[in-house]
């Protein structure tokens, strides 16, 4: 059911222990299990036998005032999808059900996240009023709705010997997904080659369409140039960008699914003199911390970083997985529910519950400096900076650990050697001293935990 936020229930559960629903050590001990399974409170406390699902409903409708809807047979107005994008529905797990007037009536899993509504209300230019509904129930609606499936189309990772994008591009299809089947034929082969980075840039030949691994750019056929206006403008409309623009950068997402997964993809589009170049970033999603380090001690370690002020730096090469890792130690750090944890990135890669992530958009000038001058009124426990490039936020940010905050930040380092020839400089001595802990990804499947006292030996 998952119907609430633990954010939510946490402003009701005394409420619940008034009204003699349950306990408060029931209240505390349904935490406790939320917390170790990684499952809403309200699934605990029903998953445990200490209330029925229909009494926590009938409890969350008189105490929000707003009704509960179940979303499994509705059947809402597809019309209404125009006015809450994909992304922001899957963001505020909210979705439209029907509008009368100038009034849209949305689906929420927290009708009382007010940022939300004030967000949807903004961008769909209406009265919104919402009701209650279950998180599960409304995401599978959203991905049942806008269809994402269809559109891009789901991958399988079932081997295929040698798959070949362009067998889709040479089909004499005529109909109006060809271009469609096209992009998301590209996203399999690279998805089967494992490759994160693929690039489209105009070339003699047509649009290039080339995969980096290792380092190394691979060209792996081109668009014709009868196609280019028309790939490149549904290109940017499944990824919520605005495919009449083209003199101005542009960066967007692109959701789509693998083995019924939803993978996300930053798109970046660049203007030059050849024309738009276009740059997509493939993202996992994040797993379980245990799942990454499986080391009990080291686990133990970073675990306790995330509890105190200072440092906590993620190393490794160019596509070694860091953000990957970043995200895994945020969900780690979010799990009790009891810190405010914020984030500052050019695109968020996954929604991550418990999280406040922050979208820098250069269009209203909201970008790090701005950021910077502002974070420290919303009071966070812990922060994660997406590629600091300026020695002055640099020194910002880590001047916040001397007001106990906690700080992850990714460092570029294509191995130890690497990383000590980096730090010995010093503009990084400020840095060092305040480091709690070090994760450096060797490989996928070599992540290792470094403290304070071990870092400081090596390092120097």
């Amino acid at each position: 059911m998952a119907v609430i936020t633990n954010k939510t229930l946490e402003t009701l559960k005394y409420d619940l222990v008034r009204e003699g629903l349950v306990q408060y050590e029931v209240v505390e001990q349904a935490e406790e299990i939320a917390n170790s399974q990684n499952i809403n409170i309200g699934q605990a406390l029903i998953d445990s036998g200490f209330i029925t699902e229909s009494q926590l409903i009938k409890f969350l409708e008189s105490k929000l005032h707003t009704p509960y809807v179940n979303l499994e047979d509705y059947q809402l107005d597809t019309n209404c999808l125009k006015f809450i994008s994909y992304s922001d529905a899957r963001r505020y797990k909210i979705i439209p059900l029907f509008k009368i007037e100038n009034t849209l009536t949305v689906a929420m899993s927290d009708p009382r996240n007010l940022f939300a509504i004030d967000k949807i209300m903004e961008t769909a230019e209406c009265e919104i009023e919402p009701v209650l509904s279950s998180e599960e129930s409304i995401l599978n609606k959203i991905d049942e709705s806008y269809k994402i499936d269809i559109a891009v189309g789901n991958i399988s990772t079932e081997l295929e010997a040698g798959y070949d994008w362009q067998d889709e591009l040479h089909k004499e299809d005529l109909s109006d997904n060809h271009i469609q089947k096209i992009i998301r034929a590209i996203l399999k082969q690279a998805i089967l080659e494992e490759i994160h980075e693929v690039t489209f840039q105009s070339e003699n030949e047509g649009l290039g369409v080339n995969f980096k691994k290792h380092g190394e750019m691979t060209n792996k056929g081109f668009i014709p140039t009868v196609l280019i206006s028309s790939f490149v403008a549904k290109l940017k409309t499944l990824a919520e960008l605005d495919p009449s623009v083209s003199e101005v950068p542009q960066l967007g997402k692109l959701c789509f699914k693998v083995d019924h997964i939803i993978v996300i993809a930053s798109v970046s589009t660049f203007p030059t003199i050849m024309g738009e170049r276009i740059f997509l970033k493939i993202y996992k999603p994040p797993k379980s911390l245990d799942k990454i380090i499986t080391s009990k001690s080291e686990l133990a370690e970073i675990k306790q970083a995330l509890e105190i002020p200072g440092i906590i730096l993620v190393c490794g090469s160019s596509l070694s997985g860091k953000t990957h890792v970043i995200y895994s130690l945020l969900l780690e750090a979010a799990k009790n529910g009891n810190k405010n944890i914020m984030t500052l990135e050019s695109i968020s890669k996954y929604e991550l519950a418990g999280v406040n992530q922050c979208e820098f958009n250069e269009n209203v000038g909201f970008n790090m400096d701005k950021a910077a001058r502002f974070i420290e009124f919303q009071n966070p426990d812990i922060i994660y900076l997406e590629g600091i490039k300026s020695k002055a936020s640099f020194d910002y940010f880590s001047s916040l650990v001397y007001d106990d905050k906690t700080i992850i930040m990714e460092f570029l380092a294509n191995n130890m050697e690497d990383l000590r020839a980096k730090m010995a400089f010093s503009d990084f001595d400020t840095l060092k001293s305040i480091i709690s802990a070090m994760v450096f990804i060797h490989s996928k499947n070599s992540v290792e935990v470094f403290n304070k006292d071990a870092l400081q030996k090596y390092l120097g």
